[in-house]
């Protein structure tokens, strides 16, 4: 059969997530022909829509013989697979966990057709032409402590319809023996990795995402990213995203000597790791930012697109790290504010201080909304599931913005005390006595969150928490 000349660059999505076959322009005439294989700018933009996966080893397998049949390997990276000579009858069986595990696709490639296999799905391919070479791009050097899955070619489940018999063919006796698809272990997602795990946001993921053998959560006694070897600290080619919620969060001891040196240590130069890490291995970085990177003048909320002005090192930190996350080309950078999880924090301490009979003095001209962590690890979650655009995202709770003031009174009514209790004072009122550096704090916190973000009314989720809590 011919290979067929002139087509129009084009991508087919198959039965299989993430299978897509590529039809390839070939130019030929009587003195043979010419084609790009893989072109990057053409083939990842609008209309093709292909994963700009980074490859990072070009193989080929030449094949003497009509029939030369290849096992059904699934191997643990994306690969990319075009025909130079001849032509091939290729079967696909998704061996991931999911759904669709044990699907099946199946087609012919010659020249003009080539397809993009991604990580877990299992391909084989039989030779319908001699001499025949198929050539693939894959995205992952290959390593002894990589992970396959194999599946039978004569499994019954799959039925493959090959073209020659499996009796008739050149096969390894390796690939004869693979596993039936009812003892096939799925193969698992890619890994995901949490810094911070012991921290309010940490634990939310934890209770967000479970506990899986794919999910690492890791302290800074596991994992110490501001390491020279943290390149090395593991294969890093078998994470898919790092969330990182790990950081220095002391606004106001932020502001002194000491302070400075781990707030930088911690926003900056550990997250400048972080996005190198990202950057090498083509890993998905999702990043936990703050409204201290604005410096609250603004008279409405602000949005992604608003410029950063922080106002103080808390901030600036904030702000730097922010900047570097934009550089990895998988990011997804979550600003918050008035942040609410397990632990201290300002609503456990006005109820502590309802309970007590004491009657606190609280900020009245700061407004915000609540946002409490699980609603940000239900953000992260959103975001990665639905392979939203990378890019700045707010999140807070939902809802009218109210003040410090206004909260704490809602805590004290909430939990059968007396609201007028709170006395309300402004800012410069309240830290007027202080004996420790203060931070400026932003004025307005409001953030505009927008879709695929849907985060509950900041006051059902305070209800919520305070019963949990009480």
């Amino acid at each position: 059969m011919a290979t067929e000349f002139g087509k129009s660059l084009r991508a087919t999505i198959t039965s299989i997530p993430g299978l897509i076959v590529i039809d390839l322009p070939v130019h030929g005439d009587s003195r043979g022909w010419f084609k790009e294989n893989w072109q990057r700018q053409k083939m990842t933009a609008d209309g093709v829509n292909l994963p700009d996966f980074g490859p990072v080893q070009n193989n080929i397998s030449f094949n003497d013989a009509v029939g030369t049949t290849r096992g059904i390997h699934a191997e643990p990276w994306d690969k990319y697979v075009s025909v130079a000579t001849g032509r091939i009858f290729g079967a696909w069986v998704d061996l991931r966990e999911g759904d669709t595990f044990g699907a099946v696709y199946t087609t012919e490639l010659d020249p003009s057709k080539a397809i993009f296999v991604p990580r877990g799905v299992g391909n084989s391919y039989q030779t319908l032409e001699p001499d025949t070479a198929y050539t693939y791009l894959v995205n992952d050097h290959w390593s002894p402590d990589a992970t396959y899955t194999f599946l039978n070619l004569a499994d019954e489940t799959a039925a493959i319809a090959w073209p020659i018999a499996l009796e008739s063919v050149e096969i390894s006796e390796k690939d004869k023996n693979h596993p039936r698809l009812a003892d096939v272990v799925p193969m698992p997602p890619k890994k995901i990795l949490v810094t911070g795990a012991n921290g309010q946001l940490g634990r939310a993921l934890r209770a967000e995402f479970g506990d899986h053998p794919w999910i690492e959560y890791t302290t800074r006694d596991d994992l110490d990213v501001t390491s020279p070897d943290l390149p090395h600290a593991r294969r890093w080619r078998d994470y898919g995203t790092i969330i990182n919620a790990a950081a220095y969060t002391k606004v106001d001891l932020a502001e002194t000597p000491e302070g400075r040196t781990a707030a930088w240590a911690a926003n900056v130069t550990a997250v400048a790791a972080l996005a190198r890490v990202a950057t090498e291995n083509g890993i998905t970085l999702v990043h936990v930012s703050s409204d201290y990177v604005f410096d609250g003048t603004k008279s409405d909320a602000y949005t992604p697109a608003d410029p950063v002005s922080p106002l103080g090192v808390y901030g600036q930190t904030k702000a730097a790290g922010d900047a570097i996350v934009a550089s990895v080309p998988r990011h997804y950078i979550l600003r918050t504010s008035w942040v609410i999880g397990e632990g201290n924090n300002f609503v456990r301490t006005m109820a502590a201080l309802a309970e007590r009979g004491i009657d606190p003095k609280v900020v009245d001209d700061q407004v915000g909304r609540l946002t409490f962590t699980s609603d940000i690890a239900a953000a992260i979650r959103t975001l990665l599931d639905t392979a939203a655009p990378v890019g700045v995202y707010n999140i807070t709770g939902a809802g009218d913005p109210a003040t410090w003031y206004d909260i704490a009174r809602d805590v004290f009514r909430l939990t059968g005390h007396d609201a007028e209790r709170v006395t309300g004072v402004t800012t410069d009122e309240y830290f007027a006595s202080a004996t420790h550096p203060v931070a400026p704090r932003p004025r307005n916190s409001v953030l505009a969150v927008e879709a695929p973000l849907d985060p509950a009314p900041w006051r059902v989720s305070l209800e919520g928490y305070l019963r949990s809590a009480g």
